[in-house]
């Protein structure tokens, strides 16, 4: 499918998004029923970059241009006070550039691993959530995606300034656990970043979006199945996790009974710091399941006079890591935040890409000085890193969950630069302009340095 009839699909889907307007208000909704919906489009370019050689995982020198576009509904059904089950059915169609291969901190958020010409229906989320409010104040619950609306109830009402332009908002719950079971994404509950975590309002690269090293559990488009349970006592919040790993690393198919699973704990504090508002997360996880090890590989490799292959040392073991991230308002407008994370480097990737340590760090900018208190511009680099083994299974020809040049005779770190900007047209639906510039692709110093353009039409009810 072209360009030109993928951009028909997507005004097709706004259109259909618009008629549903008419119900889908809030004011027009039962207080027990959430909708919304999005849309999608991003179109993806980079010029010819130089290669002297290429293998199976390397992004693609030539010139090229490649479109993801996908389509949401968010549903939503209070049960009972605090208790409500999600659904989020989605139409997605499209290819990251190179097929989602050759960069391990991605350009696109938006690109899945697994690519179609034609658009395919996907259940992405299916989760049921409790909410179980102890005492003390609990801040109203507006309707929004994934979030039936609920009273305030408790003691006298806190105000915490966010920072946002918003004026202030409620404190968060001073006493609540809130458990959420069934499919969704790791990222909904744990890692999240106010400035860099949405790929269909912020920033792009995947190593901006998450901590790059936080080997987090999935499947190929992103979603696990699982659990998460969250403790919220007034300053602070503590979350624990426990989720199916995929039968094998990058795979399509979940495991069912934890037989290979991921544990994940993050505690998170918030404070005010010169009269604004800022979090700062500490977050630690472990991977257990049937993986690769890097020497393990290269070693099989020479014995048998073969390249390396880690699928064929695979045995039962962990993975762990950990991360640092930082968001922290500077004025109403301007937030930036920071992100440090590491993992095991003697493994195999599992889930997410091939970086064992990665720094990123940015700022967000809202438009008001200018007159437009609905752009956005973001700006944003990030450092990524291999350990050791993993640059000697690289160098010998290996091949890993998206890079793998056939061999890697000059590493360096991953090196990327990116910048966005982000024009709210109407309360529904915003255009953006994305640049990334990224040096030593897959850590490799003999090609690149690339640079990409995007353009990405979102539409939001």
């Amino acid at each position: 499918m072209g360009c030109g009839m993928r951009g028909i699909v997507f005004v097709t889907a706004v259109l259909c998004a618009l008629s549903c307007t008419g119900f889908a208000r809030a004011d027009d909704l039962p207080d027990w029923l959430s909708l919304h919906a999005q849309s999608t489009f991003v179109v993806q370019y980079h010029p010819h970059f130089r290669s002297p050689y290429q293998g199976a995982n390397s992004l693609k020198p030539q010139s090229v241009g490649d479109e993801t576009f996908d389509a949401t509904l968010f549903a939503g059904v209070r049960l009972w006070p605090g208790a409500a089950v999600y659904v989020n059915p989605e139409i997605d169609q499209g290819f990251g550039l190179s097929n989602t291969l050759g960069v391990a901190g991605f350009l696109s958020g938006e690109a899945y691993k697994v690519g179609d010409t034609n658009p395919y229906f996907r259940l992405q989320r299916l989760f049921f959530r409790q909410k179980i409010h102890f005492g003390g104040y609990s801040p109203a619950v507006d309707d929004d995606v994934n979030q039936v609306a609920e009273p305030a109830s408790g003691g006298d009402m806190a105000v915490l300034d966010e920072g946002d332009g918003s004026a202030t908002a409620p404190a968060q719950a001073e006493d609540e656990l809130v458990l959420t079971v069934g499919k969704f994404s790791v990222g909904d509950v744990f890692d999240t970043n106010k400035y860099a975590h949405d790929p269909r309002g912020d920033f792009l690269n995947w190593a901006l979006l998450d901590a790059g090293a936080f080997d987090y559990a999935a499947d190929a488009w992103g979603y696990a199945s699982g659990a998460a349970v969250e403790w919220t006592q007034d300053w602070w919040t503590l979350r624990l996790g426990a989720f199916n790993l995929s039968k094998e690393p990058n795979g399509t198919v979940l495991e069912k009974t934890f037989g290979q699973f991921e544990l994940t704990g993050e505690a998170e504090e918030r404070h005010m710091l010169f009269g604004r508002a800022g979090k700062v997360k500490l977050l630690g996880f472990v991977n257990r399941g049937r993986m690769g090890g890097y020497d393990d590989a290269v070693a099989f490799g020479i014995a048998t006079a073969s390249t390396p292959d880690t699928a064929l040392v695979r045995r039962y073991a962990s993975r762990p890591g950990g991360e640092i991230n930082v968001e922290q308002g500077i004025t109403d407008d301007l937030g930036v935040f920071l992100r440090a994370s590491i993992n095991d480097g003697s493994k195999e990737a599992y889930e997410f890409t091939e970086i064992n340590r990665s720094l990123s760090a940015g700022l967000s900018l809202k438009g008001t000085s200018w007159g437009r208190t609905d752009d956005t511009i973001g700006i944003a680099g990030d450092v990524n890193g291999l350990s050791q083994a993993a640059r000697n299974y690289f160098a010998a020809g290996g091949l890993g969950i998206l890079i793998g040049d056939g061999r890697l005779p000059r590493y360096g770190t991953e090196d990327i630069f990116e910048a966005y900007y982000s024009a709210g047209l109407t309360q529904w639906l915003s255009v953006s302009a994305d640049y990334q510039f990224v040096a030593n692709p897959a850590y490799n110093r003999d090609r690149g340095p690339v640079s990409a353009m995007a353009l990405r039409i979102h539409a939001q009810i």
